[in-house]
């Protein structure tokens, strides 16, 4: 039998789609391997002029960072930074998110709408305000007070993205779950919850993710309890250049991780919200 022949433009299609995503590839990733290859050059070597890409590496801006510096506590803030906004972005989020994709009533699509709203405003806009309001209650330049701060920035996300995805969870299974003598709290924690799990665990990571990148609300609410961006800028952005580009590995390193272990769910979370 002979084999089935592709056609010319189908063939030059292919070729030029490969071509595309290989130069997209490459467009995302010389900026990670340069700030790599950066952060880990001895300083004679980056300066160099006749040298392209150092040759010679070393660890000690990374002590530096983390020690003379103190990144590591700056670290540890923005893990409990990033831990409780997810956790409390998801405690206000999700019923919410479970009332829209379970109830019908007069203005829902208002108040998705209205939800989107909280979003258009700049930061810079809100930032001098939500301090004053901060200082006036003492939460300015504490853990909670840029949780918080975090929580109404990644909240709209959380509580639309989590209804899109508990609206995937046909409503037929809770209504079975309650024939037999479950109540709807039980049924949500026993059938719908974890059918929806995957999504909304790659919600969350994405949450996290989103408060350990942000600088300017924890640049303006803290001094002392600054998380890992607001302290960056704080210090490393005074330093020399490979400095610059040790902190920024350091930021990226953790979001690459999360990204990589969630790529599926975020997608399927994605493709969920979109529907």
């Amino acid at each position: 039998m002979e084999k089935q022949k592709i056609p010319i433009a189908l063939k030059i299609k292919q070729i030029l789609i490969i071509i595309v995503a290989g130069l997209i590839v490459i467009l995302f990733l010389t900026p990670l391997v340069l700030i790599t290859i950066s952060a880990f050059a001895l300083p004679s070597d980056y300066y160099q002029i006749g040298k392209v890409i150092p040759t010679h590496f070393t660890v000690n801006q990374f002590k530096s960072l983390f020690f003379e510096l103190q990144a590591w506590k700056a670290i540890l803030t923005s893990i409990k930074v990033a831990g409780l906004t997810m956790l409390l972005s998801f405690i206000i989020g999700l019923p919410a998110g479970y009332a829209l994709s379970r109830y019908i009533f007069p203005g829902k699509n208002f108040i998705k709408l209205l939800i989107l709203t909280t979003r258009m405003f700049p930061l810079m806009i809100l930032a001098i305000p939500l301090l004053i309001i901060f200082m006036r209650i003492g939460l300015s330049d504490t853990i909670w007070g840029t949780s918080l701060a975090h929580t109404a920035m990644v909240l709209p996300m959380i509580i639309l993205i989590s209804s899109s995805i508990l609206s995937s969870v046909s409503v037929d299974y809770e209504e079975a779950a309650m024939i037999f003598g479950l109540s709807r709290i039980q049924a949500f924690f026993k059938i719908t919850l974890p059918l929806a799990l995957p999504g909304l665990a790659a919600s969350a990571i994405f949450a996290f993710i989103i408060s350990w990148n942000e600088v300017f609300v924890a640049t303006i609410l803290t001094l002392t309890n600054r998380t890992l961006p607001a302290h960056i800028l704080k210090t490393a952005m005074a330093s020399p250049d490979y400095f610059k580009f040790t902190a920024g590995f350091i930021m990226a390193v953790p979001a690459m991780v999360f990204i990589f272990f969630i790529r599926k769910h975020l997608v399927t979370m994605w493709g969920i919200s979109l529907k």
